[in-house]
């Protein structure tokens, strides 16, 4: 069992909850889903600390990783990071063991797979929670604040960036987390992300999550009048 709390508040809202009262066999499904999901999955993440520096590309600035020869364009990840000294790469994912419940479900009980993956995006974000709060302690140790969780596929930050990322984070050997030639991730349930590092940090006013995600023109949160949540 994991020693992760799962939200129902939060299950109930990626399953389109719009405060009408639930019906009991919903409870009763979550509550059966969550346990199921909770043994069931093999959470996991990595991290890795960089130094950086402002750098140019094509004439661009772009943001570089010292020791690498990895760098960063776009201007949402410049803005993201330009104020920073240091970054972190950072890796999250539920294992294959929660793809698969939910791929058995869905040839048997739809609404299940359904009910389990809200489940199962409430329990990868609250991995990475855990993963940046202990992020977060690793930098007030060396004098900075961090800044937001940034993922390719945010704004212009490219879902290509997903590859190099995860090959300087050795993800596959580590936790079992690779690409498919389209940058998908397998397992689905998985989440990759950027935080930065700044001396006097203070959060500085930022686009919201809706601005600069990539799904905003088909995610059916926003359709409903709501977000996900995230950033």
């Amino acid at each position: 069992m994991s020693d992760i709390i799962l939200d129902k508040s939060e299950i109930l809202r990626y399953l389109g909850h719009k405060g009408r009262t639930v019906r009991g066999d919903i409870m009763n499904m979550i509550d059966s889903c969550v346990d199921d999901i909770l043994k069931t999955a093999r959470y996991r993440y990595i991290y890795k600390i960089f130094d950086i520096k402002i750098g140019f590309q094509n004439g661009e600035s772009c943001i570089e990783l010292l020791g690498t020869n990895i760098r960063l364009t776009g201007n949402d990840i410049y803005e993201h990071l330009r104020d920073c000294k240091k970054c972190v790469l950072m890796a999250a994912t539920l294992g294959i063991e929660a793809d698969n419940m939910i791929r058995v479900a869905q040839n048997t009980d739809m609404l299940r797979a359904v009910v389990l993956d809200a489940c199962a995006a409430d329990f990868i974000e609250k991995v990475c929670d855990l993963a940046q709060n202990e992020i977060k302690q690793k930098a007030e140790e060396e004098g900075f604040g961090t800044n937001f969780r940034f993922s390719p596929g945010y704004g212009d930050f490219s879902l290509a960036n997903q590859r190099s990322l995860l090959n300087l984070l050795d993800a596959e050997r580590k936790i079992g987390l690779t690409l498919t030639d389209t940058s998908l991730m397998i397992p689905g349930k998985s989440v990759t992300a950027i935080i930065g590092f700044a001396k006097n940090y203070s959060a500085p006013v930022k686009k919201s999550g809706c601005d600069i995600c990539s799904m905003r023109d088909r995610c059916k949160f926003r359709k409903a009048g709501s977000t996900c949540g995230r950033n």
